[in-house]
């Protein structure tokens, strides 16, 4: 990996940002003496924890539901009956929770790791929970001796399992240094953007912001291209040759498509995750005195996609809400 610097915030970190560049050869990250544990084996988690097994780490995973368990025992991880269990004696704890509340109960609930961790042990939160929940969290660790390392994750579940999502990392210089190697190997490109915990939820919180409002864009275009009488899949190949092409465009584009088939498309991210997603976006700006009027636009769009039910759809569903009867 080639460093670059980048602009942070002070503290400044000693390292910023690591990217894999196509012609540079790199030495594979071997985790062979580390010993990881992944709470939480949904969409992202159980792929994340499938690489790390096989790039050497010792993996156990810990999810409330039975299949999710099965699929990480398929996938060389030791699945666990608590998280307790999982956390226990473990080098780093990998947190792929949903939301704040989970964050909480993850650490200090009835199931919490927080008294079974090892002694230095890092905890990595690669989950988008907001800067205000990651600060407290951080203090209570480092009161007790332990890291945090606040890496939100953007990509997916394929790139998830590829080792090669974009991680926005906020920690301090031993918490770095601590969960280093398993965050190359996560990474595609492994950024650190600030020296303190919430400096990584904060980049999110902006990546979230784009992400939300090119879903709901794309979703738009989509539906007024039927909604004038073209056909959907040509008007989507068209757009992806010009300059209205994006990532998102591309990626959510087929799925919202398949939005009206019987079924609808692979659930790959829910719904409901960018309410949640451009709800911090929105609080985090109103903190700052920001006004993000198309954010705004974008979080009602998914608020009446999750009241309309389709909270747990895939995200591409919210081109249900502007064109609920069908694509023509």
């Amino acid at each position: 990996m080639t460093p670059l610097l980048t602009p942070s915030p002070s503290p400044p970190p000693k390292e910023h940002l690591v990217s894999a560049e196509p012609d540079t050869p790199t030495t594979p990250t071997t985790l062979n003496d580390r010993t990881v544990a992944v709470l939480g084996l949904g969409a992202m988690g159980l792929p994340m924890a499938a690489n790390l097994a096989r790039h050497g780490a010792t993996v156990r995973g810990y999810d409330i539901a039975a299949e999710r368990l099965a699929l990480a025992a398929d996938a060389g991880i030791t699945p666990c009956a608590s998280a307790v269990e999982a956390a226990t004696g473990a080098d780093i704890a990998l947190l792929a929770v949903r939301n704040a509340a989970q964050l909480e109960e993850a650490l200090y609930g009835a199931d919490g790791i927080a008294a079974v961790l090892s002694d230095g042990a890092a905890v990595v939160l690669t989950s988008t929970v907001g800067i205000e929940a990651v600060q407290p969290v951080a203090q209570r660790l480092a009161e007790a001796g332990h890291h945090l390392i606040d890496a939100p994750v953007s990509g997916g579940p394929v790139r998830a399992g590829q080792g090669d999502l974009l991680v926005t990392v906020g920690a301090t210089d031993p918490a770095w240094e601590a969960a280093l190697p398993v965050l190359e190997a996560m990474a595609g490109t492994l950024v650190r953007i600030g020296g303190r915990p919430g400096d990584g939820q904060a980049m999110k919180t902006v990546n979230q912001l784009l992400c939300g409002v090119h879903i709901a864009a794309a979703a738009e275009a989509l539906a007024l291209a039927a909604a004038l009488g073209l056909d959907p899949e040509r008007a989507l190949r068209t757009l992806m040759t010009g300059a209205a092409a994006s990532f998102m465009l591309g990626d959510r584009g087929p799925r919202a498509l398949q939005a009206y088939d019987d079924g609808g498309p692979e659930v790959r991210s829910r719904l409901d995750i960018f309410v949640k997603d451009l709800g911090i976006v929105t609080a985090a700006a109103r903190e700052a005195h920001l006004p993000t009027p198309v954010a705004a636009a974008a979080q009602n769009l998914f608020l009446l996609g999750e009241a309309m039910g389709l909270g747990a759809q895939d995200d591409s569903s919210v081109i249900r809400v502007l064109r609920p009867d069908g694509r023509h």
